[in-house]
């Protein structure tokens, strides 16, 4: 290891020269916080993360505040850090009104969020698959009329707390269906952590196969069973170049009890700067940032990166 605290950087063939890392802690990760981050301090970590050198930051979503509290502050939060230069913040709509909160606060990325699996479409969305699909056309088509970014969150993609494995063919159609609607990316979230590397491997062919290029295809993983990095260098060597991460890793899987929560993004980073794939980011200013944050959140970060740097500079 360098004096700087960062790997050697060993490349491996095959592997994309960057990768854009997707930062969704502000946003998936402070909602499953038990009690509301306040509005100045979400901002802040929003200011440190791009100051890491981020450049896609998930802020909030635009959400009715009964279903989600953690992030009722939205009109507030988002004109306090619309203006960070260089930086895309994508929030999440779940609605017509949802859409047109974010677009008057002049939101230029927005991300709606369907499910593979009608048991968590029922659960999440109170809809079937069907029904929600229906739900985001006119979301997605009134925010491709506006010029917006529209990304196409899917969940359960590799398995389902009620339903066990999913059928790669029902993650292909709902990815379609997505795409057909107008999405100019998709991110398939292991919302449970169960996903394996060849099971990474056979969704992305199947998407290929049938019209969803890879260039579209973010992936989002869980570390429920620390699988998230191996599922994530499978997913590089495909050819995908956008991976979720979450800060410090935060957030968590509500559905499984042994989850551990979103990939840190600080582990993602270790992993990436230790093959020569540029992100862009700073590690040293990432890792500083998730520990400020852990400390307003009053525990340690769960990011093993973070922990071992933390340590060596005691």
């Amino acid at each position: 290891m360098s004096v700087e605290g960062l790997p050697m950087a060993v490349p491996a063939p095959g592997l994309p020269a960057r990768v854009r890392i997707y930062e969704v802690g502000a946003r998936d990760g402070l909602q499953n916080e038990q009690a509301a981050v306040p509005t100045p301090v979400k901002a802040e970590f929003i200011r440190r993360l791009a100051d890491s050198g981020l450049t896609t930051i998930e802020a909030t979503s635009f959400v009715h505040p009964k279903w989600v509290p953690q992030l009722a502050d939205a009109e507030e939060l988002f004109p306090l850090v619309s203006s960070l230069p260089g930086v895309a913040l994508p929030v999440l709509v779940p609605n017509r009104r949802g859409l047109e909160r974010a677009l008057a606060l002049g939101a230029e990325h927005v991300a709606v969020f369907a499910s593979a699996t009608e048991s968590f479409a029922k659960a999440n969305l109170n809809r079937t698959v069907d029904e929600s699909l229906a739900v985001f056309e006119p979301v997605v088509r009134h925010a491709k009329d506006a010029g917006v970014h529209v990304r196409g969150y899917v969940s359960m993609c590799f398995g389902d707390p009620w339903e066990g494995a999913v059928p790669l063919h029902q993650v292909a159609r709902v990815c379609t269906a997505l795409r057909d609607m107008g999405c100019d990316e998709l991110s398939l979230g292991d919302t449970i952590g169960v996903a394996t590397p060849g099971h990474v491997l056979e969704l992305l062919h199947l998407l290929n196969e049938v019209g969803v290029p890879t260039n579209v295809i973010g992936v989002h993983f869980h570390d429920t069973y620390g699988q998230a990095l191996a599922n994530t260098l499978a997913a590089l060597q495909h050819g995908v170049t956008t991976v979720d991460a979450s800060a410090g890793g935060l957030g968590g899987c509500p559905y499984a009890k042994s989850a551990t929560g979103n990939l840190a993004t600080e582990d993602l980073v270790w992993m990436l700067h230790g093959l020569g794939i540029e992100t862009g980011v700073d590690l040293g200013r990432l890792t500083a940032t998730s520990g400020w944050m852990a400390e307003r959140l009053g525990r340690p970060s769960p990011s093993r990166t973070v922990r071992a740097l933390s340590h060596k500079e005691q």
